[in-house]
């Protein structure tokens, strides 16, 4: 239960969608529905591919199986509740469910952030210093680092929710999107929320800026050790290794920054909502797509496994 200082009380929230269009919801709900599938079965797939596949048992492998885990949960939390309303006449969500949507969002977007950085971390040990490398990022070490990502994930998810739903809502309680995120909900609270944008900001700003100078510090550090290798092979391998996680990278810290970064206009609203459809549900299906179609080792795992069931 909301209160607001008029007396109104809020018990829940409707969301408006991505269109009121009903020929375009049709279409847009087959599309998702796809998409869904695929984020499914490509992460499951990855997951699976790591686990069976002893070649692929090292730490770059181990943070990729976990980023799979975590697109998967990331992609859940949002796309499930689209698809349903595009169906549904009925697109209320009670003040509860609002406020647990947000939190797994933040928590997992939060993780997506971490996982990256930490895989961009790894790729700086393995290519810059190689023989510490297996001492460095043991497995006890890749077990610690996943855990510090999800408790900074869920310290992070914790303050952002709790800084939106401390605030009074009073009435309308329509989302102008197609999930409860902190910048529609910041619309409908009925004082000032000067503070609360600036803790958005600060929070946001420290879980993609500081992950994000950690990878480009990491990425410095290897162009230069890959531009003093006196052999081709070594740097080509040295570079497709990176060229993945590179390109997984400016998809996802793209959109983000442009969403959450940049200064937001009074009439935004609509264009955040084409934006946010590509890092909740597009990037989580890419991601799989990237790292098998661009990535050697991932690819040879796939030809054991095709041809082992082939020709067993």
């Amino acid at each position: 239960m909301a209160a607001g200082e008029n007396g109104t009380v809020v018990t829940h929230f409707i969301l408006l969608g991505l269109t009121n269009h009903t020929d375009l919801q049709r279409l847009l709900f087959g599309s998702f529905l796809l998409i869904y599938t695929m984020t499914l079965m490509g992460n499951l797939g990855m997951m699976a591919l790591i686990q069976t596949d002893p070649h692929l048992h090292t730490p770059m492998y181990f943070f990729l199986s976990t980023l799979s885990f975590v697109d998967i949960c990331y992609s859940s939390v949002v796309t499930p509740r689209l698809l349903a309303d595009f169906l549904a006449t009925d697109k209320s969500i009670s003040y509860t469910g609002c406020m647990a949507q947000m939190a797994f969002f933040l928590l997992y977007g939060t993780a997506e952030c971490l996982l990256l950085a930490t895989m961009a971390y790894d790729r700086f040990l393995a290519i810059c210093h190689p023989l510490l490398y297996h001492t460095l990022m043991s497995r006890g070490m890749c077990i610690r680092l996943v855990a510090v990502a999800y408790i900074l994930s869920m310290a992070n998810s914790a303050v952002q929710t709790s800084n939106v739903f401390r605030l009074p809502f009073c009435g309308p309680n329509h989302i102008n999107h197609y999930f409860c995120d902190i910048p529609p909900l910041l619309q409908l609270v009925c004082t000032d929320t000067t503070m609360a944008k600036v803790i958005l900001y600060i929070f946001s700003a420290l879980a993609t800026m500081t992950t994000l100078t950690i990878i480009l510090v990491s990425y410095s550090y290897i162009l230069v050790t890959v531009g003093r290798m006196s052999s081709a092979e070594g740097c080509r391998k040295a570079l497709s290794t990176c060229a993945s996680h590179f390109t997984a990278i400016f998809l996802f810290y793209g959109t983000v920054f442009f969403m959450y970064i940049k200064p937001r206009a009074a009439d935004s609203m609509d264009q955040d909502k084409v934006i946010s459809v590509f890092y909740t549900i597009v990037i989580p299906m890419l991601n799989p797509l990237i790292y098998s179609l661009r990535n050697r080792e991932v690819k040879d795992s796939l030809r054991r496994k095709i041809c082992g069931k082939i020709f067993p």
